[in-house]
């Protein structure tokens, strides 16, 4: 029987519980209905529970998510979505300046860099933080220096902490053989796709126009797939964000704004305007802030800047000051310059959000994410290899280090070969005709969105 993932009701509403705490409505009563149904908790890891729901509770779950919805929400103010709403909370919200210069050089360190840090990051992606620890220990390869291996892993090792099924194939060292496919890649191959048709004056409806026409649903997940299915069931943007959208705070945002960050050189402001637009597709509050901090962050980076904690502050001002994703940043940056071992960071971080955050959240995993860069002083080995190592969403994580380090590296021979060479300058992907395209042919056609007048 086929359990389409992140989708069916009974799964929805156990998240999105969790998240009704999380942003601050208090949901106490509708969980107690849901339990005395029979009503499960959601998957923990997974993204659908192994056995349909019964009619009954199938029908019930999508009457409770609507009454979640209705929910009010004590951080509503401190929290906007809305663009005005977050720049008023925001006192350091970035002057708009004229755009400045990129090269099509620094443009491929970054997206080699995003690659890279993403293949690294594969083959873990769902473990626990022991698990990933115990195999890279296993192969004398911790604290984490280059990819993973099965290679001299004990068998029971292997049992009780299987790779990711679907990406050992293609991403453990003695396997790689090009970039292979990932959503990690897909988005920004979108957004650039989306920026040659439409240029920086892109509507929202354009991005879900975008997907419509060249994204294959089974290649969305979580916010993304049910944005999709909201648009097939005639719902428009963004109320796609927030329909029966329990993941609207999850990464799927921060994962697309790349591109975004990379066209605005210098311009961080715009950078994040952009993302902002791009994420009211899928996310609010929180989910749209990591994108529009990464944006920010890149287009810092793309400008120019060097210093990696310059980069990082630049990326805080487009965060509202009273949100959680700020606090997690602040938090974040503080554990990065009090801890000398990566791991003492990382074990702090665990210990504050994983027992309330799933592990795709936007919160912990943009907080692990500043961490990295913070932590390595940019430095492009030390920062894809600390944000994979600290778990959650590793090739997320390690495809957003990787592209800031990337970036600031300035040229592809900037990273060491290692990273490099295992990709041979090829991608695969489905979306559009990019797929085989080389790292050099994607950085020239970024480069000139980033300089299109």
């Amino acid at each position: 029987m086929l359990r389409l993932t992140w989708v069916q009701p009974e799964d929805l509403l156990g998240h999105e519980l969790v998240q009704a705490r999380l942003d601050g409505r208090e949901p106490a009563r509708i969980e107690a209905r849901w339990r005395a149904a029979g009503g499960p908790a959601a998957p923990e890891r997974a993204g659908a529970s192994p056995q349909r729901a019964s009619r009954y509770l199938r029908l019930l779950a999508e009457d409770l998510l609507d009454e979640l919805a209705d929910l009010p929400s004590r951080l509503a103010e401190d929290e906007p979505t809305d663009l005005a709403g977050i720049r008023a909370a925001c006192p350091d919200w970035p002057a708009a300046r004229p755009r400045g210069e990129t090269t099509p050089p620094a443009l491929e360190a970054a997206w080699l860099g995003r690659a890279a840090g993403c293949l690294l990051g594969k083959p873990v992606e769902k473990l626990p933080l022991d698990g990933i620890r115990a195999l890279a220990r296993a192969t004398g390869n911790w604290p984490l220096s280059t990819w993973f291996t099965a290679r001299g892993v004990p068998g029971d090792l292997l049992a009780q902490y299987p790779w990711n099924r679907r990406s050992a194939p293609t991403s453990l060292a003695e396997n790689i053989d090009g970039m292979p496919e990932d959503d990690d890649l897909d988005y920004p191959l979108l957004g650039l796709l989306l920026l040659r048709r439409h240029g920086r004056g892109f509507s929202t409806a354009d991005v879900a126009a975008l997907w419509l026409d060249e994204l294959p649903p089974g290649r969305a997940f979580t916010a993304e797939r049910i944005a999709f299915r909201n648009l097939l069931c005639g719902i428009e943007p963004p109320h796609t964000a927030r329909h029966r959208n329990p993941f609207r705070e999850w990464i799927g945002a921060l994962i697309r704004a790349d591109v975004h960050g990379w066209t605005n050189p210098g311009d961080p402001a715009a950078a994040a305007g952009q993302a902002h637009r791009d994420a009211l597709l899928t996310h609010t509050a929180n989910g749209v802030y990591a994108a529009m901090f990464t944006a920010a962050t890149l287009a810092a980076a793309a400008g120019g800047e060097r210093d990696v904690h310059a980069c990082l502050r630049t990326g805080r001002t487009v965060v509202p000051d009273r949100s959680r994703l700020a606090g997690a940043i602040d938090h974040a940056l503080r554990l990065a310059a009090r801890h000398e071992d990566f791991d003492d960071v990382v074990d702090e971080l665990h210990a504050t959000y994983a027992a309330t955050h799933h592990w795709v959240h936007a919160i912990p995993n943009t907080a692990l994410l500043v961490a990295a860069l913070s932590h390595a002083g940019g430095d492009f080995a030390g920062s894809v290899c600390r944000a994979v190592s600290g778990g959650w969403d590793t090739d997320s994580n390690g495809a957003a280090a990787g592209s800031v380090a990337g970036l600031l590296a300035g040229t592809p021979e900037a990273l060491p070969d290692r990273w490099r060479a295992p990709l041979k300058n090829r991608l695969a992907t489905t979306v559009a005709d990019f797929d085989g395209a080389g790292f050099d042919t994607l950085a020239r056609l970024t480069h000139l969105e980033a300089t299109r007048p």
